[in-house]
């Protein structure tokens, strides 16, 4: 048999292509032939050798023992009375077909590797092959890819000196021929013909010419990742390759695409850029391919979007004015920021505001606009005037009013700057805030090595208590990790501030170390006491300043984080005063407030802790916060008891270094809680009448998924804003459907004013979504029953399911190809759905009716989201009284069964459900939510979720065994 242009071609070495293997047995490129989780048993790598590219001899799995003139790789006789042998390739693909169903595997590959030895020429036979089966659906499609694999690995296993010289015109014709057929191929299939025909060296026009085709076809998934493969891009247009993946939120796909390439990948920001200018509609995009059925132009409005930019900014390292439309958006977000902390709050001084605001606005044009805009809405002629002098704004964009008043004051400072008197501005009162107990002497700025030297022994003196603080410049965005400017440490009687910059650099110098010695040695020693608050955020920001510290939070030991201490405080109910909830203490200032009688000044948080020198303010503010702390403590282990404590708070201390530590109460988060007003437990909780579950109707705001969540499983018609939708969206809904408003944060103020009384609450953001909830449902007097557990679904917010039985559930698996048969039914056979009807349902903790596929931000995974495909049978729930009231899934209800399509064209996603629990004993139900086609079934998830609320839940949860 010649081997030149047949059997010995060289494009059947699998490492020349790809030296990583064979790219077609991997799962991740979607071939079903080569997926044991895609339906079909024949490549499943754990019992069958023809997904192991080194089974080149389907007897031995040994490619130095094949023969390579073999027909018979068993035998070795290439003149074996095969039926196929010597015909036509299609004639020898319609005998492997006859024989596809019953997947007798050893059989099958012995009869194929006969027939690639008797074909006069093997590749030719293949292109045959994939040109003649091309009507023959999904199954044909199966069995060509499969032939295709198996031609691979037979092809490995002839002599390497019979294989083609690259550039030959046999191998030129072979890639032509090959790059015709990759236009009717998919991208299982495609990925073999790359490999086999080494089409990455084959004419580049060629290549061209197929993605241009599989564009117009709107195969722009396989178009991408093709090109992708062949290394393509940089002879194809940007804009068009990703405008149709950047529409169906195919993102990874693009990264993909660009990644090595920093020219495109500048073309890229700049094309996503454009598209958060302002006024754009992305629908104007979308309208340029109406082929495109998975639009997902909600995660394109312009707030996700600039995330997704910004992101692959930083991750490019690409100069950030090439997205200038992002950064100016980002800008203006912060400047609102700033003028509400600054004139609505008024928690922000003029000095501070001002030096943020001049960073930030530069010589934009379009920024001061905006920021005159700001200032017009929020203050009046003579404030503008004052931020405009304060600015050095341009007074040629001024408006005249403005303009006048900004010259009456610049006259004002000429007069001054001549010795004329001027009314000097009064003091700021702050006898009503904490007064710092020691005089100024006593705090010590320390920004040399000598000075640590010297009053480093002050802080390891065994058996001492340190207050820890740190205070940075900031950021007011995501974009980076905030570089700490400042520790404190305070000790009785005396507080060192530690100039971090100065200190730390140059990295390696005797500061760095002498810095490094003294806050290691501290955070180590066990028998020192070291008070924070929030200290995981604080450690983490001294870490990104110096990275001999980067690892200081797992280091730290006896620590007593009294933000922990606040918490417990609040969830035992103690009473919080009653303030002004926009100027409400929080976080830190809150637990001052509560212990000690008056609340911080917090003045100074927001100021720039990069300047040098600090201001006075500064450094008292800086000094008070880290002092506070050794008071705080004091008071608390006086008299535990007035704050509903433990009588021994040393029971805390330890190291915490993750939310897995063990610890039993977690660590919070680092942001400052809000204020007393959205602590339900400061209400009295029996003003409001009782308000059944399934009668109460709120609304929530998009950073509020876990509490959304966390309502609908206890039976609470929850909806939740989309991501990038106006806060002012929430009121909308809460006058048209008669809904709460739960929200945080700044949304609150706003939207309150736009509801009646007491139809908007503000959310502690710094409780886990459990916490929330029980929060929520004591603050509206909201009756649980467990009738309402699991009423609606999570996801989606639907109250109306079907129940499948496990029977059916089976067989609609099989048939969407999602879990191997284990009676051995071959794919596509004719099954008839069983007919549901009463079971006896084996009692249980019942409830895992938790989605089939893990939820983002869920605290606690049930096991059956954690087991693959193939793991081992789950124990059969146990005893549990749980029936929802819903009818059996019957065959009618079906709009289709491959892929299983309720009659509302609500498509059921079976791919999350575990082979595991489809197989363990009993004959108990499966619950499907006819809004979004989620999975459910019965477990342990009822049993925790009603220990979890049993404060809430007026019948006592089940008793686990």
């Amino acid at each position: 048999m010649d081997l030149g242009v047949s059997a010995g071609d060289p494009t059947a070495d699998l490492t020349a292509g790809d030296p990583a293997g064979d790219p077609t047995c991997d799962p991740a490129v979607g071939d079903p032939t080569c997926d044991p989780a895609a339906g079909d048993p024949t490549c499943d790598p754990a019992g069958d050798p023809t997904c192991d590219p080194t089974a080149a001899d389907p007897t031995t799995g040994d490619p130095t023992t094949a023969n390579p003139t073999a027909g018979d790789p068993t035998t070795g006789d290439p003149t074996s009375d095969d039926p196929t042998a010597g015909r036509d390739p299609l004639l020898f693909l319609q005998a492997l077909q006859t024989r596809w169903p019953t997947k007798e595997l050893q059989q099958l590959r012995e009869e194929a590797w006969q027939g690639f030895a008797a074909l006069d020429d093997p590749l030719t036979g293949l292109l045959d092959m994939l040109e003649g089966g091309r009507t023959g659906g999904g199954q044909g499609r199966s069995l060509q890819a499969w032939v295709a694999c198996e031609l691979q690995r037979w092809l490995q296993a002839q002599p390497l000196s019979l294989r083609l010289a690259p550039g030959s015109p046999q191998l030129g014709q072979l890639q032509a021929r090959a790059a015709g057929v990759l236009a009717g191929s998919p991208l299982s299939l495609t990925e073999l013909l790359v490999s086999i025909f080494r089409l990455q060296d084959a004419d580049r026009s060629l290549l061209l010419d197929h993605i241009d085709r599989l564009h117009e076809r709107g195969k722009f998934k396989e178009a991408i990742l093709l090109s992708t493969k062949l290394k393509l891009q940089p002879e194809l247009d940007l804009e068009k390759m990703s405008t149709p993946l950047l529409l169906q939120n195919k993102m990874n796909l693009v990264e993909r695409y660009v990644d090595g390439f920093p020219d495109l990948q500048r073309k890229l920001l700049v094309l996503m850029d454009s598209w958060c200018q302002p006024g754009f509609d992305i629908r104007d995009v979308a309208r340029r391919f109406p082929t495109l059925t998975a639009a997902r132009l909600e995660k394109l409005s312009p707030k996700p979007l600039s995330r997704q930019v910004l992101w692959l900014l930083g991750r490019c390292g690409m100069d950030p004015a090439l997205c200038s439309n992002v950064i100016n958006q980002q800008h203006l977000g912060t400047l609102q920021y700033l003028c509400y902390k600054r004139f609505v709050e008024g928690s922000l001084s003029q000095e501070n505001w001002a030096d943020h605001v001049r960073d930030l606005v530069g010589q934009s044009e379009w920024l001061q606009d905006r920021l005159l805009q700001l200032l017009a809405s929020h203050c009046g002629v003579a404030m503008t005037a004052r931020c405009a002098l304060d600015l050095s704004l341009p007074e040629g964009r001024l408006p005249a009013t403005v303009a006048n008043e900004l010259s009456r004051l610049r006259l004002q400072e000429r007069m001054v700057q001549a010795g004329r008197s001027l009314e000097k501005p009064s003091c700021k009162d702050r006898s009503s805030y904490y007064q710092l107990p020691i005089a100024r002497e006593d705090i010590c700025f320390l920004a040399t090595w000598e000075d640590l030297a010297r009053h480093g022994p002050e802080l390891l003196q065994p058996g001492g208590v340190v207050g820890v603080d740190l205070e940075w410049r900031p950021l007011f965005q995501a974009a980076r990790r905030p570089c700490a400017s400042l520790v404190q440490l305070a000790v009785e009687g005396r507080v060192l501030l530690l100039d971090v910059p100065r200190l730390a650099q140059p990295p390696g110098g005797r500061g760095a170390q002498a810095l490094s010695q003294l806050l290691g040695q501290l955070f180590s020693d066990l028998s020192i006491t070291k008070l924070g608050y929030g200290m995981a955020g604080d450690l983490r920001s001294l870490g990104a300043s110096c990275p001999t510290l980067a690892d200081a939070e797992k280091q730290m030991r006896g620590v007593l984080d009294l933000q922990q201490v606040h918490r417990q405080m609040r969830l035992a109910g103690v009473p919080g005063p009653v303030v002004d909830a926009a100027g409400a203490p929080r976080g830190l200032s809150l637990l001052v407030q509560q212990v000690l009688g008056k609340p911080l000044d917090k003045a100074e948080q927001l100021s720039n802790w990069d300047l040098r020198p600090l201001r006075e303010e500064q450094l008292i503010y800086a000094a008070t916060d880290a002092y506070c702390l050794l008071e705080v403590y004091r008071v608390l282990c006086q008299d535990p008891a007035r704050f509903h404590l433990s009588m021994n708070l040393a029971k805390s201390l330890g190291p915490r270094r993750s939310s897995r530590s063990g610890a039993q109460e977690p660590p919070g988060r680092q942001e400052a809680p809000p204020s007393p007003q959205q602590v339900p437990a400061a209400v009295d909780e029996g003003a409001a009448p009782e308000v059944s579950a399934k009668d109460f109707h709120v609304v929530c705001d998009s950073m509020l998924q876990g509490l959304a969540r966390s309502l609908r499983c206890l039976g609470v018609d929850v909806r939740v804003l989309g991501a990038g939708e106006d806060h002012r969206r929430a009121a909308e809904i809460a006058r048209l459907e008669g809904r709460i408003i739960l929200t945080s944060g700044l949304p609150y103020h706003k939207l309150q004013a736009q509801v009646g009384a007491g139809r908007c609450l503000s959310v502690d953001c710094s409780l886990k979504a459990r916490e929330q909830a029980r929060a929520v449902l004591r603050h509206f007097n909201v009756r649980v029953t467990l009738s309402d557990v699991f009423s609606r679904c999570q996801v989606c917010n639907c109250d109306q399911y079907l129940k499948v039985s496990k029977d059916m559930m089976k067989h609609l698996m099989q048939l969407n190809g999602h879990h191997e048969d284990p009676s051995g039914m071959g794919e596509g056979a004719d099954v008839a759905l069983p007919v549901p009807g009463p079971q006896r349902v084996e009692r249980g903790v019942c409830g895992d009716r938790q989605p089939s596929s893990e939820l983002p931000g869920e605290e606690t995974t049930p096991r059956e989201d954690r087991q693959g495909t193939g793991s081992a049978p789950e124990p059969a729930p146990r005893d549990c009284a749980y029936d929802p009231p819903c009818r059996w899934l019957e065959a009618s209800d079906l709009q289709t069964i491959t892929p299983a399509t309720l009659g509302n064209g609500t498509r059921l996603q079976l791919a999350g459900v575990p082979a595991g629990v489809l197989w363990r004993p009993g004959q108990w139900p499966f619950y499907c939510c006819t809004g979004c086609g989620k999975v459910f079934w019965e477990g342990s998830h009822l049993g925790r979720l009603t220990a979890h609320f049993h404060e809430v839940l007026e019948t006592p949860p089940p008793q686990l065994l």
